[in-house]
């Protein structure tokens, strides 16, 4: 039997670094053998996975058909199937949605039982995987191919596609919203969270450093890469990155870049996490483990300064105008 996606009796993640900031009167605790592996990783940098929901597109059949016609580059790229088989060439999407059964389901969602919906349900469910550059592409795909097996094996029907035309090795993966049992794909942020954490584990097993953390944890203050903006601006990929770094631009010129009113909820994060990391420290201590107690406190004492998103454009630009190379981390 497959197993859960979601295990109701945990919801948060394995490692709760803000919850020790707060650890009550008296409170003792203990860290079990997962969470200090995962300390360990995330003090030393491994790299850390992505999954990511795409969250257009996914209720009208078209548009559906469209994306798998993307994903295999106009019949370029092989597209590999639950069942194993392995599509290329033109017609690849027909193939899918007839297989799918998907214009029956566009037609059942689509028709009274769903009348007061602003928007229809999902017929696919649209994720990538991703990992930095220089992780062999090939067991990216393999540790996708794992996950897939276990989270969706025998219930969701799904398609998945390697592209290696971009620095970071990626997987598309579509996911039939309703199951071969009828049972509806929820994706909430406990989901995301679990399946990062099987994808890092899928690609541990062969072989690969992978870790799955929350960003805040790792005193990211920003969901994608700083550089991400001036590259997408670079390639003339991104009209929204161009415009909020134009915007920038001109306030910065003026002297005067405003703050953003999620200043100071970043502010309050940093040192709720700061705290939290001082009392995992202190537990190392405890536990007898001095040497990674130290490196949680260094790790904690270089984590990068939390920017907003406008302060991180601006620090980008300010980067690759004056070539201002970014705080080297002695952890790493």
């Amino acid at each position: 039997m497959p197993r859960r996606l979601i295990d109701v009796g945990s919801q948060k993640p394995l490692l709760d670094i803000a919850s020790y900031a707060r650890p009550g009167l008296g409170r003792r605790d203990r860290l079990s053998q997962k969470q200090i592996e995962l300390i360990e990783r995330t003090v030393r940098r491994t790299p850390e996975v992505m999954v990511k929901v795409l969250s257009r597109g996914g209720q009208d059949l078209k548009a559906v058909a469209r994306h798998i016609a993307y994903l295999n580059r106009g019949g370029d790229v092989e597209i590999e199937t639950d069942d194993g088989q392995r599509l290329s060439g033109k017609g690849v999407e027909k193939e899918l949605l007839d297989d799918w059964d998907l214009d029956l389901e566009e037609r059942r969602t689509g028709g009274i039982e769903y009348w007061s919906r602003r928007t229809p349900p999902k017929l696919v469910h649209k994720l990538m995987f991703s990992m930095p550059p220089g992780t062999p592409s090939d067991k990216v795909f393999a540790a996708v191919k794992n996950f897939a097996r276990e989270e969706f094996g025998l219930q969701h029907r799904y398609a998945m596609v390697l592209h290696t035309d971009e620095p970071h090795p990626h997987v598309h993966m579509v996911v039939k919203a309703v199951s071969e049992q009828g049972t509806r794909l929820n994706i909430r942020k406990a989901t995301l969270r679990e399946w990062r954490e099987e994808f890092a584990r899928h690609l541990r097993a062969l072989g690969v450093a992978a870790n799955a953390t929350d960003r805040f944890a790792r005193g990211e203050s920003r969901s994608t890469k700083r550089d991400g903006i001036y590259r997408a601006e670079q390639r003339g990929e991104s009209r929204h990155a161009q415009a909020r770094a134009e915007a920038v631009v001109a306030e910065l010129l003026k002297g005067n870049l405003r703050v953003e009113p999620g200043k100071a909820k970043l502010l309050e994060t940093r040192r709720a996490m700061e705290r939290g990391w001082s009392a995992v420290s202190d537990i190392l201590v405890a536990e007898g483990r001095p040497e990674l107690a130290a490196q949680v406190r260094r790790f904690s004492a270089w984590m990068p300064q939390p920017l907003t998103d406008r302060e991180a454009i601006a620090e980008t630009l300010r980067r690759h105008t004056h070539g201002a190379p970014a705080r080297d981390d002695p952890a790493r």
